[in-house]
């Protein structure tokens, strides 16, 4: 099939690579040692985590507070059906 456009049998010329250009691999990250990209890293970690808005004490405290308050609830709740369950299946199964 040579006049179906995209066929299997004629291949794109976007498809085809130049052979006189040479691909480099990694782009600018292959200049860099392992040494210098991992100081970079540590540099972007830190810059990020100035960006970071932290709350405050009093918002700290709330919100432990409050997600204490919360698994405590869960905990009872998961409790109270585990005991359900486990009297229904003594009940069911002698």
């Amino acid at each position: 099939m040579t006049d179906a456009v995209g066929s299997i049998d004629t291949p794109d010329a976007q498809d085809e690579a130049p052979e006189s250009k040479k691909v480099r691999k990694g782009g600018k990250r292959a200049k860099k040692g392992p040494l210098k990209r991992l100081a970079t890293f540590y540099r972007q970690v830190i810059a990020e985590l100035r960006k970071v808005v932290w709350p405050s004490r009093n918002q700290l405290t709330s919100y432990t507070t409050v997600v204490i308050f919360f698994v405590a609830i869960m905990i009872a709740l998961v409790t109270v059906i585990d005991y359900g369950l486990d009297h229904a299946a003594k009940y069911v199964f002698g």
